[in-house]
């Protein structure tokens, strides 16, 4: 299906002539604007099944470019670039390039959903969109998102041990994404969150008792245990190598 929206057309390609005259009629300026022939040679027949091979990506196949994702689109409200229906149609047609043109704003999603509520062929576009993001990560076009840092990190605990460490988890997802929790906990939003589980406004009110009542205690105790003997499922060394292997397959086979 043509696209129609001339924003989507390189201004390189429009052709108005200033002064046009056809049967009498003066057709100057906006009214006589073509766009130049295109032929398509640089496309991946196989693109489509390549998206298809990551999870949210399945159903891209079934678009049949009614529009109804990026009218229904929150980003697309505030930002006109964002457009759904045109990148699941490069999918579509194997148009790598030109959805790499647009690889910086795709990652603005918010999963909102709405597009996939309202699709009326199931092609599930928010999904598409997350993957699209992971492809994009995994041929090295934008770094690796703090969100999928986070997943591994989260997966790796899961496989090894068949359940996972908060602290572990969050340690480790800030020295991965470079974050600097000292900073954080004396004017970021650790410190904060930390503040308010402790109750300080009781205690800058004098009111030790009940900052004392309503102190943490066994909570963190646990998580600094927990940072010691690391909590594993019982008899998980086996299963977790099966569900290892099982995901490194399903993992191939989603690439071809």
């Amino acid at each position: 299906m043509p696209i129609h929206e001339k924003s989507l057309i390189a201004p390189a390609d429009l052709l108005t002539t200033d002064k046009l005259v056809v049967d009498g009629i003066d057709v100057s300026g906006h009214w006589n604007t073509m766009i130049k022939p295109r032929y398509i040679s640089d496309y991946d027949p196989d693109f489509q099944q390549t998206i298809q091979g990551y999870g949210g990506g399945e159903n891209v196949h079934r678009c049949w470019q009614c529009g109804s994702c990026t009218n229904s689109c929150t980003v697309y409200a505030i930002n006109t670039d964002f457009n759904p229906r045109y990148w699941i149609y490069l999918v579509n047609i194997g148009l790598k390039e030109e959805l790499l043109k647009d690889k910086d704003i795709i990652w603005q999603c918010v999963s909102c959903n709405k597009c996939t509520n309202i699709c009326p062929k199931d092609v599930r576009p928010e999904g598409v969109m997350k993957a699209l993001q992971h492809w994009l990560e995994d041929e090295g076009h934008v770094p690796v998102s703090s969100s999928t840092k986070f997943d591994e990190e989260f997966t790796r605990q899961c496989l090894e041990r068949g359940r996972i460490e908060d602290t572990e988890v969050i340690m480790n997802f800030f020295r991965k994404t470079g974050q600097d929790i000292v900073a954080l906990v004396k004017s970021g939003w650790l410190g904060i969150m930390v503040a308010r589980m402790n109750n300080l406004p009781l205690l800058r009110e004098g009111r030790i008792g009940a900052f004392l009542a309503r102190l943490p205690i066994l909570g963190p105790l646990k998580m600094g245990w927990a940072m010691l003997v690391k909590p594993r499922t019982k008899s998980w060394g086996c299963t977790g190598e099966v569900l290892r292997q099982y995901v490194e397959e399903q993992k191939r086979l989603a690439r071809g």
